[in-house]
């Protein structure tokens, strides 16, 4: 059976009705905007040939994410976060590419395309919650659900993977005015000597209305990839960033 964003939310609903409070407050965070590709490098399997999906450039391409966040008390935060991207491309090969036992010719057109949706599930605790600053660290579990397909020639190749990343989450605003805070929030993991790394972080300045509704605008980068026998991918993205927050 095939992983789903109505799965996972779900499973993360369930986690938070067993753990409801009185003292518990929702939040909705929907995202949207803007993407770009700044490099993605492919090879598969990794002694395959190394191409790039970003060297004919698609330009911006639209995305969405969401996620829902369940805090108790001020101090405990559970985050449940969907974030699919798909990019398309295409282009020619400039020399002979294998991908995947699969061999395009130079010179062939291909359109390729890549997906990472993403399905991360967070604890925070919030070490300071009052005042002009506030910062909390946590763990995130992330699953990411990956295809990369090159279509040419009469000929298709792909690649899909389904796997577990953990990750450090943080959290860290500052409130230089009333209604106006500097938003730093993101999961990364990375490590000397490690075959893979991530980083997903955003950085946006957040306009508070009221209570109840909040709007943000900034920058989102996510980096990272993996080298190991099976797979060698290396991607970076760009985003301009659009959202807003319903607490409730």
């Amino acid at each position: 059976m095939k992983f789903s964003p109505l799965h996972f939310f779900f499973i993360v609903s369930i986690i938070c009705i067993f753990s409801f409070s009185a003292k518990a407050q929702w939040q909705l965070d929907v995202e949207s905007g803007a993407v770009w590709n700044g490099y993605n490098d492919v090879r598969v399997p990794n002694d395959a040939t190394l191409f790039s999906l970003s060297e004919n450039d698609p330009g911006a391409n639209p995305f969405f994410r969401m996620e829902l966040l369940y805090t108790i008390k001020n101090r405990h935060t559970i985050r449940a976060l969907y974030a699919p991207l798909q990019i398309s491309s295409i282009g020619s090969f400039g020399s002979e590419v294998t991908f995947n036992e699969t061999t395009f010719d130079a010179g062939t057109l291909y359109q390729a395309t890549y997906v990472f949706n993403s399905y991360r599930l967070t604890y925070r605790y919030n070490f300071l919650t009052k005042g002009k600053f506030r910062w909390g660290l946590g763990i995130t579990g992330k699953i990411r659900d990956a295809k990369i397909e090159v279509i040419g020639d009469n000929k298709r190749a792909r690649t899909t993977d389904l796997g577990f990343v953990p990750l450090i989450n943080f959290y860290a605003e500052w409130f230089p005015a009333e209604k106006l805070s500097v938003l730093l929030v993101g999961d990364a993991l990375a490590a000397p000597g490690s075959p893979g790394r991530a980083e997903d972080v955003l950085l946006a300045l957040r306009f508070h209305i009221d209570d109840h509704i909040s709007f943000k605008a900034g920058y989102r980068i996510l980096e990272g990839g993996a080298d190991v026998d099976q797979v060698y991918n290396f991607s970076l993205f760009h985003y301009a960033v659009a959202g807003v927050f319903v607490n409730f």
